[in-house]
């Protein structure tokens, strides 16, 4: 069961990358802007720490 949901996963990615590029690319842009963003604020934490 799980080697179909993972080959549908697969399947459904493909189709919306073929689909809708642009909107696959603001997907993964969103994506790292909010990973980037969690890191900034991470990184601003804990260089505040021994500041306290």
């Amino acid at each position: 069961m799980k080697k179909v949901f993972k080959w549908g996963g697969l399947a459904f990615l493909a189709f919306y990358l073929i689909s809708r590029p642009h909107s696959a690319a603001n997907v993964v842009h969103g994506a790292l802007g909010g990973i980037s963003g969690a890191a900034n604020s991470l990184s601003t934490f804990v260089s505040d720490l021994p500041n306290q």
